[in-house]
Order: structure tokens, then C-alpha cells, then sequence
């Protein structure tokens, strides 16, 4: 399963006054002493496995946290997400901090977010070497953050970095996507075949309630892939860093905001039973009569017999439309 990942970072640390042998036990909370590998700016790397002993902490598998080792992907996902000097950028899984020290190079603030304690208090000591109001590590759980609260501390929209914990990678994009007006941009890492999702066109089993509604609102950009080999511990799937942008207008002309809520109301409705028929399917999520459902698909040209992955945007729009009320004005994807 794809989890919550932090990764290896390259530090200045003080080196103990006498080195334990490979294995040796450390006390919790002792820091490690630069460990062998490349280095960039005469730091050292520092393995996962290290840092997470010298904190007396476990990669947790009820979070199912997996952790970067290679310090090019970290600057390579940090490189692609765009992030400029006056942006604030809300990182999710902050683990370790690595991507939090080189999104600190280039943002205005970033806010760290971590739901595990223990790692949330390695963050805290890693962040004090000096990274002042530049970031805040904050104890969440990223899917009960208030996004206008944040974005109105920021004076704008926000751009959201992370490693997201397979778990809660798609509740965190709905997330998103009801929180849209306070994102600037995303770039985030996915278990691989949840990122094919976001992308998918209809006709396939790929093709859902979140790829519809996310690419109603966010271009979806697919960008560097990462394979298994690159995690401590090596996780059973690849990944792949998925960039969201929002779209200046939906693919779909909105009414308003009850026009919104109706057409996501739909679209949950149509794939929540995904091998019934449309029109089973959107009686059962809408609480209407099945000949009603029918009638109305039909006086728009829409098969009832069709499943939901068949269905375009522009015709989830259309149905909206005719199921009522306060569906879209009209479809334009």
C-alpha cells in the first residue's frame, strides 16, 4: 500500500564523541552523525533507517509510511511544483522534513503538516537548526484542515506539496476539489494507478467519480514517476507526482454554486453502484423512482441502460441538467 512517506534529508549535524558500531543502539532523540552517500553543500546524506532510529521512531505500517531515499527525486518533485518566493505552500506528510527544508529555499512559508507525533516532533527538532517563521510544523490530520483559514492567513491561494498516505489520497483530492477556490496549484505523489485515475477518459475501469469531478476544476498534469526501489520500506506499488492546477473555468458552465454542489451530487449518485445500469443507479443515489430517472435521461438523448464510466463530462452535465434541480446551465467539456 502506498503510504505517508518522509524521506532522507542532508543535514549539519554534531558528531557524537564516540562512534557506535554499524547496528549499535541509540538513545531516542540522540541525532546520528552524518552518514556516508553523496553529498551537496558538505552535508551529508543520512539514511531514513538512521534518522528514524536516532529518534526512536518505526516506519509505521498502520500508516503505511514508506520513506524517500534518493535526495534527486525529493529536489526533482521540488523543482516541478513551481514554488516561487512569495508563495505559502502547505505540505502534507511532512515526515522528516526533506522536502520541507528545500520547499523552505524557495517559498515564502511553508506549513508543514504531519498527523504521526512522533514524527511531528523529529520535524520539530530538524526545523530547529534555523528555519525561523519560514515553516511551521503543525500536528493534523491534513483532511480536517480549515483551507480558507489557511489561505486567509496567507493573503492568497495556497500550493499543496506532499507524499499523500495512499489512505486518505482520495478523500484529501475531494478535498481538494471542494476547496479549489483557496489552491493555487498541487503537486503531489500518488500510488500510480490512483494517479491513471485523475487522467482517465470514459470507457474504462479507471474512469470515476473523482476523475470526473477533478478534471472538472484542475488541469491534471502526470510528471515524474518513482519506483518501489527509492522507499524505506520498499512499498509493494510505484508511484508517480501528479500536478493540479485549476482551471480559470470549469469544464462545465455552472449556474451557481447550487448548480455545483448538484452536478457533484450527481456524479457521486451515478458511480455509487458502478455495475447497475444509470439509471438504477442514479433512482438509488437521488432516492427517485427508476421510471423518473429514465424519462428524464431519455428526453436528453442519454441511454438509461449505459453505465456511469460511459458517460462524458459534458454529458454528466447534461444529465445534471435534466435530473434537476439547479443543475448546470450546460456542458462545455
Amino acid at each position: 500500500m502506498h503510504g505517508q512517506r518522509g524521506h532522507d534529508r542532508r543535514r549539519r549535524l554534531p558528531a557524537p564523541a564516540r562512534r557506535p558500531p554499524p547496528g549499535a543502539h541509540r538513545r531516542r532523540g540522540q541525532p546520528p552523525a552524518p552518514g556516508r552517500g553523496p553529498a551537496r553543500g558538505g552535508a551529508a546524506v543520512i539514511h531514513p533507517r538512521t534518522l528514524l532510529g536516532a529518534y526512536g521512531l518505526r516506519a509505521g505500517k498502520k500508516r503505511g509510511q514508506n520513506f524517500l531515499t534518493q535526495p534527486g527525486t525529493a529536489q526533482a518533485i521540488v523543482d516541478s511544483a513551481g514554488v516561487g518566493p512569495g508563495d505559502t505552500v502547505v505540505e502534507i506528510g511532512a515526515g522528516l522534513g526533506a522536502l520541507t527544508l528545500l520547499l523552505a529555499a524557495r517559498a515564502r512559508r511553508v506549513l508543514a503538516v504531519e498527523v504521526d507525533r512522533g514524527l511531528h516532533q523529529a520535524l520539530l527538532q530538524v526545523l530547529a537548526e534555523g528555519q525561523g517563521e519560514r515553516v511551521r510544523a503543525i500536528l493534523a490530520d491534513a483532511l480536517h484542515l480549515d483551507w480558507p483559514a489557511l489561505a486567509a492567513e496567507a493573503g492568497g491561494p495556497l500550493v499543496v506539496v506532499g507524499n499523500l498516505p495512499y489512505a486518505i489520497s482520495s478523500p484529501l483530492l475531494f478535498c481538494l476539489v471542494q476547496n479549489r477556490a483557496q489552491i493555487k496549484g498541487a503537486t503531489l505523489m500518488l500510488q500510480r494507478e490512483l494517479a491513471q485515475r485523475l487522467g482517465a477518459g470514459p470507457g474504462g475501469k479507471d474512469y470515476g467519480r473523482l476523475t470526473v469531478l477533478m478534471q472538472t476544476w484542475f488541469t491534471v498534469r502526470p510528471g515524474l514517476e518513482v519506483g518501489p526501489e527509492q522507499f524505506f520500506p520498499r512499498p509493494a506499488v510505484s508511484s508517480r507526482v501528479v500536478h493540479l492546477t485549476p482551471r480559470p473555468r470549469p469544464l462545465v458552465e455552472f449556474a451557481g454554486p447550487a448548480a455545483e454542489a448538484w452536478f457533484s451530487r450527481v456524479v457521486k449518485a451515478a458511480f455509487g453502484q458502478r455495475r447497475k445500469t444509470l439509471a438504477n443507479s442514479l433512482a438509488s443515489g437521488l432516492g427517485r423512482e427508476r421510471p423518473e430517472v429514465a424519462a428524464a435521461l431519455e428526453s436528453v438523448g442519454i441511454d438509461p441502460m449505459r453505465r456511469a464510466e460511459t458517460l462524458s463530462i459534458a454529458e454528466f452535465a447534461v444529465a445534471a441538467a435534466a435530473l434537476g434541480p439547479g443543475g448546470p446551465a450546460s456542458g462545455s467539456a
